[in-house]
C-alpha cells in the first residue's frame, strides 16, 4: 500500500488541468472521442459498437500500449443513467487527461502494462434532452414503449404549462392531499407525517395534463428503455423503462458481448447513481447462503473496503447521499454475473450546508430540524450563486378547475450534476483514482526458480508463482462463474524431453495479494524448456529454464 500512495501524488502534479468545459453533446462528444484518438500516437482506439434506436454511437475507447488483449485492464463505464450527464463527462475527461500525461514515465509504464477499456457514454438517446428545446430527466432511450399498457404510444408526454422551457412539478391545493410545505423553507414540498398529526395541504404532480383523462400525469411520454434498469441480474420485470426482457437493447447487448469478449477486465468502474466508493458494499451472511446470491461474499467485500479507502484518497468523499443499488443496474451485474471487482460512483453530489454561526444568518435561515435534504441543497446554491429553482408561479388547469395549482420546483439535471466550473476537478480527482486502482492489479511474478539434477538425465524444476499486486487473481465471486480465467502454469518441452511428473498445465484456483504457490515437475532431457504463468487479469510471464 505504501508504494502505491506514494506514487500517486507524482501523477497529480503531472495532470494540471486541461481547460475548463461545459457538459457535452452527443455530436460534441463523438467529436472529441475522435480528436482524442488521433492525437494518441496509437495509444487510443476508438470504434463504435453499435448504434441506439436513435440512431447514436455507443463508442469504446481502447487505451494502451503494445498488445493490449495480453495485459489486466479496467473497464470504465460512464452514461449509464441518462440524467446523469457529469457521468460521460468524467469518461471522457479521463481519456483526456489520461493520454495528456502518457509521455510521463509513471502513465507510460503504465500504459505499457495496462489497458483501459473506456464506454463513455451508453444511454446517449436519454442524455440529449439536457440539450433539447424541452428539458427534462429522461432516463429511456429512443425505443417506443407503451408505458402504461394501454395499447397507445406516448399519449401522455409532459407539457410545458409556464412556458419556460423546462419541465419541474405542479403542486394543487387539496385539503385531501399528502404533501406539505417545509416549515424551514415554503419553496419545498414534504411529505406530511400523519403519526405526528400533520395534515397534507397539497397533491403533486409532473408539470402536464391528463391527456388519455385516466386521472395519471406523464405517464406515457417518451419512456424508452432505461440502460441501468434492463440487465439481467434481479431485473424488475414488467416496470416502465425495463423493456420486455433483460439485455433488450442493442446498446446493452454490444456491451455485455465486448465485455465477455475481454477476459483480461480485472474491475469494472462505472459512474452512475450507486455508490459503493463512498459506502462500500457490507458482507452480509444471510445474502450469500441462499439459492441464488444477492451479497456480496466476503473477501470481495474487503477489497471493496480497501477500492473505498483508496478512492477516498483522490475524491473528498464526504456527505456522500445513501445511494443503494436498484433492480436490473449495471454495477450488480458487472459483479454478480460479470463477476468482477465491480465499483460504482455518481461522481459528484452537493456538499451539505451549514448555517453559518452568525446573527445575520440566523435571522435569515430557519432551523433545518429534519436535516431535509431539498433544504440544504437550495441553501447550497443560493450561497455558490446557483440557479436552481423554478419559484411557484400559478397557472390556470384545465383538470383543476376552482383549484389553486402552482408550477414550480427544482430544475431538471441539477440536482445530481455539477456547475461547469466543478467539472474539472471532479474529472482529475477521478483520474487519480482510477490510475491508482490500475497500479493496484493483480500482477504475477515468478520467484526462486531452482533446476536440481537427480541423476539419470532427470531435472526437478521449482518455480515460486506470487502475486505481487494489491488485489487478487481472481475475485471470490468468480469461483461461481465460468467466464473468469483461472491462472495456468505450463511447460513447454522439446521432443527430446520427457514430463515423468507433475502435469504438464496446473491451474491455480486464485492468489491474494502476496500469495505465492510453489510448483515443481520432473524432467528428463536436457536443454531448455519454457515456462509461461498467467492469466487474462493478471497478464502473463515467460522464462526459459536450462536443464
Amino acid at each position: 500500500m505504501k508504494k502505491l500512495f506514494c506514487w500517486v501524488p507524482v501523477f497529480l502534479f503531472l495532470i494540471a488541468p486541461v481547460h475548463a468545459q461545459d457538459y457535452l453533446n452527443h455530436a460534441q462528444l463523438s467529436q472529441k472521442l475522435k480528436s482524442l484518438e488521433a492525437g494518441s500516437g496509437g495509444l487510443a482506439k476508438l470504434q463504435s459498437i453499435t448504434k441506439t434506436a436513435g440512431g447514436k454511437d455507443i463508442w469504446l475507447m481502447e487505451i494502451g500500449s503494445g498488445d493490449r488483449a495480453s495485459h489486466p485492464a479496467i473497464a470504465v463505464v460512464g452514461g449509464i443513467e441518462g440524467s446523469l450527464l457529469i457521468s460521460q463527462q468524467l469518461a471522457v475527461g479521463f481519456i483526456e487527461k489520461l493520454l495528456a500525461a502518457s509521455k510521463t514515465d509513471s502513465v507510460k509504464n503504465l500504459l505499457a502494462t495496462t489497458t483501459f477499456y473506456v464506454y463513455p457514454a451508453m444511454s446517449p438517446d436519454a442524455s440529449e434532452q439536457y440539450f433539447a428545446a424541452l428539458k427534462y430527466e429522461r432516463s429511456g432511450n429512443a425505443t417506443a414503449t407503451d408505458d402504461d399498457r394501454d395499447g397507445r404510444i406516448n399519449e401522455d408526454p409532459f407539457e410545458d404549462l409556464n412556458g419556460d422551457g423546462i419541465i419541474t412539478v405542479m403542486r394543487v391545493e387539496d385539503v385531501t392531499g399528502r404533501y406539505k410545505t417545509h416549515p424551514a423553507d415554503a419553496w419545498i414540498m414534504v411529505l406530511a407525517n400523519k403519526e405526528k398529526g400533520e395534515r397534507g395541504t397539497h397533491e403533486l404532480y409532473t408539470e402536464g395534463i391528463d391527456n388519455d383523462k385516466d386521472k395519471l400525469f406523464n405517464e406515457d411520454g417518451e419512456g424508452g428503455i432505461h440502460f441501468n434498469k434492463s440487465l439481467t441480474f434481479d431485473p424488475p420485470y414488467f416496470a416502465a423503462g425495463a423493456g420486455e426482457h433483460p439485455v433488450s437493447e442493442l446498446e446493452n447487448r454490444a456491451l455485455l458481448n465486448l465485455l465477455h469478449d475481454q477476459p483480461n477486465v480485472f474491475a469494472v468502474v462505472s459512474f452512475g447513481p450507486a455508490n459503493n466508493l463512498a459506502e462500500p458494499w457490507k458482507f452480509e451472511r444471510s445474502k450469500t447462503t441462499a439459492r441464488v446470491l444477492t451479497g456480496i461474499l466476503e473477501s470481495d467485500a474487503r477489497f471493496n473496503k480497501m477500492v473505498s479507502d483508496l478512492y477516498k484518497k483522490s475524491v473528498n468523499a464526504k456527505d456522500a447521499p445513501a445511494a443503494a443499488p436498484a433492480k436490473g443496474d449495471f454495477v450488480q451485474w458487472a459483479y454478480f454475473h460479470y463477476a468482477r471487482l465491480s465499483f460504482s460512483t455518481p461522481g459528484w453530489w452537493a456538499p451539505k450546508f451549514e448555517i453559518p454561526k452568525d446573527s445575520a444568518s440566523a435571522k435569515k435561515y430557519k432551523a433545518n430540524e429534519d436535516k431535509n435534504t431539498d433544504v440544504d441543497f437550495l441553501r447550497w446554491a443560493e450561497k455558490e450563486g446557483l440557479d436552481v429553482f423554478v419559484p411557484w408561479k400559478k397557472i390556470n388547469h384545465p383538470d383543476f378547475p376552482g383549484k389553486v395549482v402552482e408550477v414550480g420546483g427544482f430544475k431538471p439535471f441539477v440536482r445530481t450534476n455539477p456547475p461547469a466550473k466543478a467539472i474539472d476537478k471532479a474529472t482529475t480527482d477521478h483520474t487519480h483514482f482510477l490510475v491508482a486502482l490500475a497500479n493496484s492489479k493483480p500482477e504475477l511474478e515468478l520467484l526462486n526458480q531452482k533446476t536440481e539434477s537427480l541423476g539419470d538425465g532427470i531435472s526437478r524444476i521449482t518455480v515460486t508463482v506470487h502475486n505481487k499486486g494489491l488485489l487478487p487473481a481472481v475475485a471470490e465471486i468468480a469461483a461461481r462463474n465460468y467466464w473468469v480465467k483461472l491462472i495456468n502454469v505450463s511447460l513447454t518441452l522439446t521432443k527430446d524431453q520427457a514430463l515423468v511428473s507433475g502435469n504438464r498445465v496446473v491451474v491455480l484456483n486464485n492468489l491474494q495479494p502476496g500469495e505465492s504457490q510453489e510448483v515443481s515437475w520432473l524432467v528428463k532431457g536436457k536443454g531448455t524448456v519454457v515456462l509461461d504463468a498467467g492469466a487474462p487479469q493478471t497478464g502473463f510471464k515467460k522464462i526459459n529454464i536450462t536443464l
